[in-house]
């Protein structure tokens, strides 16, 4: 098994490609599609990136997988389904919570569904998937939204936005249906009762202090040094961190776009005048 990570610096989101050199088999985790909202305008170049290597490694790709609905990049897996048709776009099942929560904040057509049936899997906890000679667990980590999940590959697990680097520490919990007690509890008694010697993906690298880019630790180093919660830190304590730090952050730049695109898997919304592309932005007066 081999792991390559694309990173993008705009919204310094990483997506990563799992395959195996002899069979060919890859799964893609995370794409992001580019997004200039002060032009509003879409590029392809994190996709058109990734498709030169799979290309050129004549790779076979069986899953998309989304480790949650986004809130900070547009997710690409619409696009990536049309060049890889017979992959399979998957996330937690209870990506349904959070399409039940932004339907009406969007302005969704009646009949905009609810269900997931975007998505052309919903997994299931602690659910074992195939992918040719790949094999992978999906683990249910709710706390940053209630549909984020992580996936274990061998001695690597992929956490998206439940845990960062070390010194970055955990997910904001502070979106609607979030909670730092889940998350908690997703980190402590779930990504932490794995081996210490797991290796541990992370979505995404915000660089703090300037340092360079780094994506990967382990279970032992975050158990040991994670800033915001180590092996023994106490429930009520990160509780009440995550929940004071969360008062404090600003939303993502790119929340409303991405939110909207990503609880309808990848696809952007279409307008009522034809086919031109259409974004809806809600306005707040305060």
């Amino acid at each position: 098994m081999k792991i390559q990570e694309f990173f993008d610096r705009d919204t310094y989101t990483l997506t990563y490609l799992v395959f195996d050199e002899t069979s060919g088999d890859a799964v893609i985790i995370d794409p992001v599609l580019n997004f200039e909202q002060a032009s509003g305008s879409i590029n392809f170049s994190s996709l058109n990136t990734l498709k030169e290597f799979v290309s050129d490694r004549k790779l076979n790709v069986h899953y998309i997988l989304e480790t949650h609905a986004h809130a900070d990049h547009l997710s690409s897996s619409y696009y990536l389904k049309e060049h890889y048709p017979n992959a399979k776009v998957a996330i937690a099942e209870t990506i349904t919570e959070v399409q039940k929560v932004f339907k009406p904040v969007f302005n969704k057509p009646e009949d905009f569904p609810v269900d997931g049936s975007q998505f052309d899997v919903l997994f299931k906890d602690e659910e074992v998937i195939q992918a040719g000679n790949l094999s992978f667990k999906v683990i249910f980590t709710p706390g940053h939204t209630p549909a984020c999940s992580s996936f274990l590959f061998e001695d690597a697990v992929f956490t998206g936005d439940s845990l960062f680097m070390p010194d970055f520490g955990t997910g904001r919990c502070d979106f609607p249906a979030g909670s730092a007690d889940d998350l908690y509890n997703s980190i402590s008694n779930k990504l932490y009762k794995l081996p210490d010697e797991t290796r541990v993906f992370v979505g995404h690298d915000y660089q703090p202090g300037g340092r360079q880019l780094k994506f990967e630790s382990s279970i032992g180093e975050e158990k040991k040094s994670n800033i915001h919660l180590k092996a023994e830190t106490p429930r009520n304590e990160y509780v009440e961190m995550r929940s004071s730090r969360d008062k404090t952050l600003k939303a993502p730049v790119l929340l409303l776009p991405s939110i909207q695109v990503n609880i309808d898997a990848g696809k952007l919304p279409k307008s009522d005048r034809g086919d031109r592309l259409q974004l809806n932005i809600p306005l707040k007066i305060k």
